[in-house]
């Protein structure tokens, strides 16, 4: 028998066209939509691998349960802090979707650092006021120090465009190394030593415990007065208050906030506890930064790619270790 993947979410016919020609003829593709309770049932106990957005929202604990032997439960999303992985069947790998979204998302932080280094939107609101300030100087990125924290793909591309603009890179993640050229790269466990140097800092790293809180006041304080920071990854790796602190006593330090602390697709709604869009030292836009056309078939692409993986006994990639999970 053909083995089979079951989608727990409904599929446009695009989304099953993308996902079969990923499978290369490696299973053949069932969608939960549209099946009755029994037919749920049978998809799953049969399927050799899921692929899903969220299971705690899309499986009813039976439904999860007869998860127990498949072969891998593939996610869709890349950040997965907010997804329950111990509500899943142990011993059946999960893997999440890291990377999928990297290149419209380093493009965005880009886009952030020109606009705070080229001091757009300060102009553009000191101009609308009959202010002309031809002399104050802006920066540029050319010769700038860009500190990573995170350098898996997001990282590495946001790392790619840097170079490109003759900024130098330094970066911080887990094992201190990385094939990705840089200046130089250390542990998370050196990120103190990093910051004093950084022109712009880029947070695109997961949200494992590890990480929650990893930014503080001391940390902030450590940093350039001037510096560019850019979060891309989750609100939670900064400490919310101390950020609005520091920004507030240090006009010159620009955020760059694309990621927030209380979100929609986490939280199911979109609250600050700061008023950051009241400082003309920040810069937001709504977590949107991978939200370009082809977001979702490039998604959904990246996903069926490593279930094939599994179905054909490869090695499959990001597997989600006790150490990636936050809840």
């Amino acid at each position: 028998m053909t083995p089979t993947l079951a989608v727990t979410f409904e599929l446009t016919q695009e989304g099953r066209d993308v996902i079969a020609g990923a499978l290369g003829g490696a299973a053949g593709v069932v969608s939960l939509a549209g099946l009755d309770e029994a037919g749920r049932a049978d998809a799953l106990a049969g399927a050799r691998v899921v692929l899903t957005r969220n299971p705690s929202r899309e499986l009813t604990t039976g439904e999860r349960a007869l998860l127990s032997q498949a072969a891998l439960i593939q996610l869709i999303p890349a950040g997965i802090d907010f997804i329950p992985i111990g509500d899943l069947p142990a011993g059946v790998p999960v893997a999440s979707n890291a990377g999928a979204y990297a290149q419209p998302m380093a493009e965005h932080a880009l886009a952030m650092i020109l606009a705070a280094a080229k001091r757009l939107l300060t102009e553009h609101r000191a101009m609308e006021g009959g202010a002309f300030n031809q002399q104050i100087p802006n920066r540029m990125v050319a010769g700038m120090t860009c500190g990573i924290l995170g350098f898996g793909a997001i990282g590495r591309a946001t790392a790619r465009l840097l170079r490109g603009f003759g900024a130098h890179i330094r970066a911080v993640n887990r094992s201190g190394r990385s094939d990705e050229p840089v200046d130089w790269i250390g542990t998370t466990a050196e990120l103190g030593a990093m910051l004093p140097l950084c022109d712009v800092l880029v947070i695109a790293a997961p949200l494992p415990r590890a990480t929650h809180g990893m930014l503080g006041a001391r940390e902030l304080a450590a940093m350039k007065p001037d510096a560019i920071l850019v979060n891309l990854a989750r609100g939670e790796i900064i400490d919310e208050a101390a950020l609005f602190a520091h920004l507030r006593d240090h006009p010159r330090f620009t955020a760059c906030i694309d990621a927030w602390w209380v979100e929609p697709v986490r939280h199911g709604t979109f609250r600050m506890d700061q008023p950051f869009l009241s400082l003309p030292n920040v810069i937001a836009s709504p977590h949107n930064s991978a939200s370009v056309p082809d977001t979702l078939p490039a998604a959904l692409r990246s996903a069926a790619r490593n279930c094939r993986r599994a179905l054909r006994g490869e090695p499959v990639l990001n597997v989600v270790g006790p150490q990636d999970r936050f809840l």
